[in-house]
């Protein structure tokens, strides 16, 4: 991130779509971060988009320089009421980005949102060889919550998912 440089996190809008699957398409090839195997079309996204309400489930933006750099996302993370307070934290950064402060600036984010928003817990489901993701949230406070050993197998290997958390409110 350079000193000039404007950065603005705000409320996903509906136009922000194809920006939002291209990041998150981006990431598909390298096997780290999503289970998803095969680029998924934008249209497949409507109903996840409209399920991201400002004010439970945010879907945010990072904009910088008049593009998109990067998204992050608060999910429910159970359908049952007593996980309420409880979210799924999702960060997804379009590659010339990433390595560029960019991951940190969303964490603190949502760490800071989280309160606001009636979440007194954030998870995080990364996978195991996923050390760059692990790392980032690590720095910002969250801890090794458990390990599911080789759940997902992606291109014929097996692969551990690991549930980080943290406690951000009373």
């Amino acid at each position: 991130m350079t000193q000039n440089e404007e950065l603005r996190i705000e409320i996903a809008r509906i136009e922000d779509l194809p920006d939002i699957v291209s990041i998150y398409n981006s990431t598909i090839a390298g096997r780290q971060v999503t289970a998803d195997l095969e680029p998924i079309p934008v249209e497949s996204r409507i109903g996840w988009f409209d399920a991201h309400q400002p004010d439970r489930h945010p879907l945010w933006v990072l904009r910088t320089e008049g593009r998109i750099a990067g998204w992050l996302s608060f999910s429910a993370y159970h359908s049952r009421a007593a996980y309420d307070a409880t979210a799924e934290l999702s960060i997804y950064l379009a590659e010339s980005d990433r390595g560029r402060g960019f991951g940190s600036l969303l964490v603190r984010h949502a760490i800071a949102a989280a309160p606001q928003l009636g979440i007194k817990t954030l998870v995080g489901l990364v996978f195991g060889h996923n050390e760059p993701s692990l790392r980032l949230l690590g720095k910002h406070g969250f801890a090794c919550w458990g390990r599911l050993p080789r759940v997902a197998e992606l291109d014929g290997i097996e692969r551990d998912l690991v549930i980080v958390g943290l406690r951000v409110g009373e």
